[in-house]
Parts: structure tokens; sequence; C-alpha cells
């Protein structure tokens, strides 16, 4: 008899907004159905139902012993990196006898950066993409590295696609804020600014990075200050969620491949996809020299 595969639990962040945690619902039942061959289950941290416990028991009463949690976060803060690990743990107490790998967070992939992508171009009709500043508009944190990550983001946004400048803010927890992200946008010479909030999901954060977007642009009628869309349950994500579950069960949780310009074609970059890679030769290294000169693939030279 063969070993079933590891079920699936999606662990979210959860929210007051009642439309946004029925996104998150109905994103996990259509991963449902999509994988029939997989049992699975989503839970959330706090603020809305289901609880991750009690998807884990769902699983768990389904006669599944293994799985592998993906976080349906764009960047790895508190809850990426502590409350859902520790929600783990304490499951694994609960129900002895059963056990997990765990995947990595969503961003910035990417296939979701080419949705972001279709948001823009959405909103701007037409416009030329020189004459656009994008300020993209993260969930803010307390952690510094999970805002960095939100900063990579938009690098990776901006590389090869030809916008003028992509800007960065968060609403709430860190600076700037929406206010001053649109403040330095406009200080920079920006005429056409488009707002993109970096959320998967409808919910009340991405409101209010609309809400304060419109009271920016009525004070500054002289700019054309246009809100993009979240992100939403695209194809693009139901397919992300699988490769990080995939990641998981081999245990092949990579540092930064996913925007490796050998490895992935970012747009301007296509011609470096699969170079061999040389290590380079440091002057003051009077190591044996003669080992390094023939090509490498990537992934020797280049410790990911």
């Amino acid at each position: 008899m063969t070993t079933p595969p590891p079920a699936l639990l999606i662990a979210g962040h959860g929210t007051r907004d009642d439309a946004g945690a029925e996104a998150f619902r109905d994103f996990v039942r259509e991963l449902g159905r999509r994988h029939p061959e997989l049992p699975v289950a989503g839970g959330f941290i706090e603020l809305s139902p289901p609880p991750l416990g009690e998807a884990v028991a769902e699983l768990v009463e389904r006669g599944v012993r293994r799985f592998a949690a993906v976080p349906l976060m764009l960047v790895s803060a508190g809850h990426a990196k502590g409350d859902i690990p520790a929600a783990l743990a304490r499951e694994k107490e609960r129900h002895p006898g059963i056990s997990y790998t765990y995947g990595r967070p969503l961003g910035p992939h990417p296939s979701l950066l080419g949705v972001l992508e279709r948001r823009l171009e959405e909103v701007l009709d037409g416009v030329d993409r020189s004459e656009v500043t994008v300020l993209l508009v993260g969930r803010g944190s307390t952690d510094p590295d999970a805002n960095a990550e939100v900063f990579k983001a938009a690098r990776l946004l901006w590389e090869g696609r030809g916008y003028a400048a992509v800007e960065t803010a968060f609403v709430s927890l860190a600076a700037p804020d929406v206010p001053s992200g649109l403040e330095r946008c406009a200080r920079l010479g920006a005429r056409r600014i488009v707002v993109l909030p970096y959320f998967l999901f409808t919910g009340i954060l991405p409101d209010r990075v609309r809400k304060q977007t419109e009271e920016w642009a009525a004070a500054h009628p002289e700019l054309d200050v246009r809100s993009a869309d979240v992100i939403g349950p695209e194809p693009e994500l139901l397919d992300l969620v699988m490769e990080r579950y995939e990641e998981a069960v081999k245990g092949d949780l990579r540092m930064n491949c996913d925007s490796c310009v050998y490895r992935i074609a970012l747009p301007g970059f296509e011609d470096k996809v699969g170079l061999p890679q040389q290590p380079h030769f440091h002057p003051d290294d009077d190591g044996d020299h003669h080992h390094g000169h023939h090509h490498h693939g990537h992934g020797h030279a280049h410790a990911h």
C-alpha cells in the first residue's frame, strides 16, 4: 500500500473583515477542489474562525498523520516566524503521532509580481509606464526584516518593467505611512501615482490604504492618483501555494532562488537564465586557484 501524500494545512493571519475571512475560506475550498488527492484544511492565527487548531483537528479526524503547513502570507513577520510554529508545536502535543513540515511565505515570487503588474495595468488603462510612479503599500511590522521584504518586492517589481519608480510605504506599525509615501512620490516629481496594496485579499487594512489614498488625492487635485486592487485568489496564487507545499514536503527550502536571475526569467534579464557560474577569486586568497576554473552550474558558486 502506498503512503498517502502529506495533507496541506493553510495558515492565515486572520482579519476582522468578514469578506476578507470568507475570501481565505473560499481560497482553501478552491485548493481542495483542485487537488482531490490531498486533504486540505485552513485556519487562522487570530481574529477570525476557524482557528488553526480546528483545521488541524479536522485533518486528524480525516485520518491524517502527516501534513505540510504553508503560511498564506506575503512576508515572514512575527506570525510566520513565531506564532504559526508555536501553534503547530502546540497541536503536536494535542495530537501525539502527527508530524509536519513548515513551508515558507509566498512573496516576492515572480508569478505574484506578474499579478501585481496586471493590477497596475487595470488602472493605468494605457498610460505610458514611464510616466507612472507606483507606491507599493505593505502591511507593516515591528520586524525590520519583514519590512525589508516589502522593499525587496518593490525593487523586483520595478526591475525591467519600465515604471518611472516604485516606492514603498506601510499601512501600520512602520514608517513611512501612506500619506508620507505619497508625499515622497510627489517630492520626487511624480505626476501620476498608482497606489498598489501588497495584500492577498480584501480586508480592513487594504480598505484603509484606499481610503487614505483617496483623502490624500482629494487634497492634491493637480496629481493623478489611482488605487489598484489587492492580489486576490488568482490562479498564480493557487499554483504558488502548491509550489510551497511541494518544497515543504521535499524539504527543498531554498534561499532566494525565486527571484534569482540565473533561475527565473525576470523582465529584461531573460538572457541570464542558466548561465554557468564561476567563482570570484579574492586577491588576498592564497588558496589553490586551479580548482575553480571550470564552469559550474548555478547553485555551486552561489550558496543558495
